[in-house]
């Protein structure tokens, strides 16, 4: 029998919401993948370096491009400029290059501090790795953060900080004043950062993502995490990246390289052409944000209480107004009735704390947003 190294581990929410959207025939917004194909061309690329025979094992750290794609595209938009070949590092999504990261920063007995709620790879790969997590809960209900408690959260023991702006489950965007305060309280101490930044291009209202890497202090100590699923509408691509400088990517490497080793070839290339026009992730803000203010406008006809989300897929309500029901029961409950699946915001937080938010993903095309929309207002607590 094999002694589990995750025995409070089950089968994720969204598997399970996945499922129960299925079995109802209910309209799926819980998991976080958009509802429409990618581009035509981006998948005739593929196709065709495919004919061209780049079907064989690409370089372990990512086709040259490619990566100086990626290098490109951070010096054009944050004006911080990374060696291609050295600091940037393609992976199999996003999730390994998190875990890959924890992998090479953290050793046994190391403090990992997560703010919470927080996406569930997080506190897996810190516990499998030998750290303690160590939660701070963001302020409600705008999920900023509170630095007061993340700099009583710190210890001689404090490894590393779990980023992840834009926000996922609640859509906060980190501010310059965060990234100063972040830099303030771990000033000469030897904490590494790991930024998950899949988000990076859909924020709205006129806000600018502020990565890690485009503060000078951060930057040295960051592992910067970014995916082209959420960017391109691939996800089943499970296409990511590292930035990170020199000496944190070398070590990341060691850990990638008996991961997965290199990720799909012909794909590396297509993602490089494809990257030669900026407008194709420039002008994404506004292609979600419409779907963002439709949805939103139409929550305005529920009894739900929320505010706009500030970037990402998601949109969080509250009905702590209305009802003292459990939020997992509410969700399955929803989508039993009404054929709405939505997340329940307490599994994002480790003791399942309940604030009775719920989390909708609006990734989808507008008429089913709209049909959402409709049962939705018909429901009744």
């Amino acid at each position: 029998m094999i002694s589990s190294k995750l025995p409070d581990i089950g089968t994720t929410i969204f598997t399970v919401m996945s499922k129960l959207a299925l079995d109802h025939n209910a309209i799926n917004l819980s998991q976080g993948y958009p509802g429409f194909d990618t581009y035509l061309y981006l998948k005739d690329l593929v196709d065709e370096y495919m004919q061209q025979g780049y079907n064989q094992y690409a370089p372990m750290s990512g086709v040259p491009q490619l990566k100086r794609r990626i290098a490109s595209k951070v010096l054009n938009i944050h004006d911080v400029e990374f060696d291609p070949e050295e600091e940037v590092t393609v992976v199999s999504g996003a999730t390994e290059a998190i875990y890959a990261a924890v992998t090479a920063t953290v050793r046994q007995g190391d403090e990992v501090i997560i703010l919470e709620p927080a996406y569930d790879s997080y506190a897996p790969a810190v516990r499998l790795n030998g750290g303690i997590p160590v939660y701070v809960p963001l302020n409600i209900p705008d999920f900023s953060v509170d630095w007061q408690k993340v700099r009583d959260a710190i210890t001689v023991k404090t490894r590393l900080i779990m980023v992840n702006t834009p926000h996922n489950p609640c859509g906060y965007v980190w501010t310059q004043e965060d990234l100063n305060q972040l830099a303030e309280i771990t000033r000469d101490r030897e904490i590494y950062f790991v930024s998950d930044e899949v988000y990076e291009h859909i924020v709205f209202d006129g806000r600018k993502h502020l990565p890690l890497l485009s503060h000078p202090e951060l930057r040295e100590k960051t592992f910067s995490c970014g995916s082209f699923g959420k960017t391109f509408h691939i996800t089943g691509w499970k296409i990511g990246y590292c930035l990170a400088p020199r000496p944190l990517s070398i070590e990341f490497r060691k850990i990638h390289q008996f991961l997965t080793f290199s990720t799909s070839t012909p794909m590396q290339y297509a993602l490089a052409e494809f990257l030669e026009d900026p407008s194709r992730y420039l002008f994404l803000n506004q292609f979600y944000q419409d779907k963002r203010d439709l949805f939103c406008e139409g929550l305005e006809q529920t009894p739900f209480k929320f505010t706009p989300s500030q970037g990402s897929f998601f949109q969080v309500v509250s009905y702590a107004h209305l009802s003292n029901e459990g939020d997992f029961d509410l969700a399955i409950r929803m989508t039993k009735e009404i054929g709405v699946a939505s997340i329940p915001v307490s599994v994002f937080y480790h003791d399942k704390k309940d604030h009775k938010l719920l989390r909708f993903c609006f990734a989808k095309e507008d008429d089913v947003l709209e049909q959402a929309l409709e049962k939705l207002q018909k429901f009744t607590f």
